[in-house]
C-alpha cells in the first residue's frame, strides 16, 4: 500500500503511461477489461481499464482508490455503463459493493492485476456490473 504522497505519482503513471496502453490492449489481455462511464461534468464517455472477472452475467473488479477515483464518482452519478470484455462491448448497471471484502475478492480475480491493486491501492472498493441480457 502506498502513502498519500505516493498516490499522486501512481495516479500520474496510470493516467499518462499505463491506462493509454491498457485501453488498447484490453481486448486481448487475459483478465483485462475497459469500463466506459459517462463523465458527470462533461457528459462525455470516459474509458478506464480495469482487471476483473466475469462470473455469470456479472463483471467484478476492485477499485484501487475507491470513491476517490474519477470513474467511481462517474458511476455514482450515473450507474449505466458499458464494459469491454475480450473485445466485445456489453451494457450494464454498475454498483459499488460496500459490504464485500475487497481483499478477499482480489483472491478470485486475475493475479497480476490483483497484486498491483493490493500494492498501490489506498482505499479498496469492490465494484460490479450486472450486464444486461443479450438480445
Amino acid at each position: 500500500m502506498v502513502g498519500v504522497a505516493g498516490r499522486g505519482l501512481v495516479v500520474w503513471g496510470q493516467r499518462w503511461v499505463v491506462n493509454p496502453v491498457a485501453r488498447r490492449t484490453a481486448a486481448f489481455t487475459p483478465g483485462a477489461a475497459v469500463v466506459e462511464t459517462t463523465g458527470r461534468v462533461s457528459g462525455k464517455p470516459r474509458r478506464t481499464p480495469v482487471g476483473g472477472a466475469l462470473e455469470g452475467a456479472t463483471f467484478w473488479w476492485v477499485s484501487e482508490f475507491g470513491r476517490q477515483s474519477q470513474y467511481v464518482r462517474n458511476i455514482e452519478a450515473d450507474p449505466r455503463v458499458r464494459v469491454q470484455i475480450k473485445g466485445k462491448w456489453h451494457a450494464g448497471t454498475a454498483t459499488l459493493v460496500d459490504d464485500d471484502d475487497p481483499r478477499e475478492r482480489l483472491k478470485r480475480l486475475p493475479k497480476f492485476n490483483s497484486a498491483a491493486v493490493r500494492a498501490f491501492g489506498t482505499n479498496l472498493l469492490t465494484m460490479r456490473v450486472d450486464l444486461d441480457p443479450e438480445d
